[in-house]
């Protein structure tokens, strides 16, 4: 597989995820997850996916600007929730949350990135 078609469809896997995870935050009713896991660990998993999608998908763009833009994204998927007819509540602790965690797997892999090109 040439590195083109990878990007492509790693790209396509982060665009895919990146739908997904608005559209189950802003449905009014959104299926229940096996296990019943806690809106912050829903929220900590998307954005943890998220950002390991992004690093792959983006590899040349620096961790700060991929940040900035979930972070971003966290907040909006927050103002959309302040909308009434979706009857969903919008929370500050989850752009925290959405933050933390594209962060912490962002700076991680950064650093894995780094390591390995170091030991090559």
């Amino acid at each position: 597989m040439t590195s083109e078609r990878r990007l492509a469809i790693l790209r396509f896997a982060f665009w895919a995820a990146v739908v997904l995870a608005f559209t189950m935050a802003v449905i009014p009713q959104p299926p229940q997850l096996p296990g019943a896991p806690s809106d912050k660990i829903q929220h900590i998993a998307a954005f943890v996916v998220l950002g390991g999608l992004a690093t792959f998908a983006y590899p040349r763009t620096s961790p700060v600007y991929l940040g900035t833009g979930l972070s971003l994204f966290g907040a909006f998927i927050e103002l959309v929730q302040y909308i009434p007819a979706l009857h969903r509540d919008s929370d500050p602790i989850d752009w925290v949350a959405d933050t933390a965690a594209a962060a912490l797997v962002l700076i991680f892999l950064h650093w894995l990135r780094a390591k390995t090109r170091g030991n090559s």
